[in-house]
């Protein structure tokens, strides 16, 4: 699928990103174009496998052994193959949940593999969002699963925060309607609001079908901390390592901080200082 938000028309250089996903749900190929219109071309590709079992839901993987069969070799060789007709700059996976599934060192792994296939910088989700958390100096942080994170999700998510050093104060699923479509920024923030602890320095809302970046202004503003979301730290790494030199506006303070350099290893296993 393309999703041709723009191509130059004078305002720079048009960003090409491919995605991999495993998920059906509709997720960054509706909220990239929304962070930044008129910048990117997006080519998204589902990754799957006809050995994967399949149950109530469909062609979606959500339990953590299928996730994890998705990273395959096999699979990931064939995803590539559905992006290699359209060129990227750069190339993202996006699945929280799958990062939760197989943690932090198998995800990292698998931008490797990625990288190789595609030739092109590769980055996930989840070390995406560790490389923000750790720009934004965020150490205590609340995790906000989607509305259909089950609680093994949830501790998985948990778990895989907590493996790179960070505190996780809380780690629950938003309490809103479980169909992406009927999920409206002013309900998120509401929710988030009232069960936000004021323990947390940050928070990280998870999911790349749930379509929150609506959310992370208003949020931020009500609350007075950093808010992250799955397409929107990916969005942010994908561009450093494309070298996107455009500005954010409106989706919050992380899109403020100047991002690593392109030329810079983007290891979010680094602590990396504040740039203000």
């Amino acid at each position: 699928m393309d999703v041709l938000n723009a191509e130059d028309q004078g305002c720079g250089r048009t960003i090409r990103i491919g995605v991999l996903t495993p998920h059906a749900a509709i997720g960054p190929e509706e909220e990239f174009p929304a962070m930044a219109p008129g910048r990117l071309v997006t080519r998204v590709a589902r990754v799957s496998s006809d050995a994967l079992a399949v149950g109530d839901t469909g062609n979606q993987p959500t339990t953590p052994p299928a996730l994890r069969a998705l990273t395959a070799l096999p699979d990931l060789r064939d995803a590539a193959r559905m992006l290699a007709t359209s060129s990227s700059d750069v190339v993202g996976y996006a699945s929280t949940t799958t990062a939760y599934a197989i943690g932090f060192d198998a995800e990292t792994a698998m931008v490797s593999r990625l990288s190789a296939l595609f030739a092109v910088p590769v980055a996930a989700t989840c070390a995406s969002a560790v490389l923000a958390l750790r720009v934004l100096d965020v150490e205590r942080v609340a995790l906000i699963g989607a509305p259909w994170f089950d609680a093994e999700l949830n501790e998985l998510g948990a778990a895989y925060f907590s493996s790179q050093g960070f505190d996780v104060t809380s780690s629950a699923s938003a309490g809103l309607s479980r169909d992406p479509r009927r999920i409206e920024p002013a309900a998120v923030c509401a929710w988030t609001s009232r069960h936000l602890g004021d323990e947390a320095e940050g928070i990280f809302i998870g999911g790349n079908g749930f379509r929150a970046a609506g959310a992370i202004e208003p949020l931020e503003a009500s609350i007075g901390r950093p808010v992250l979301t799955s397409n929107q730290v990916l969005l942010w790494n994908l561009l450093a390592h494309a070298g996107a030199s455009f500005e954010i506006n409106g989706y919050g303070q992380l899109f403020a901080e100047k991002r690593p350099s392109a030329q810079a290893p983007l290891d979010p296993r680094a602590r990396l200082d504040k740039h203000r």
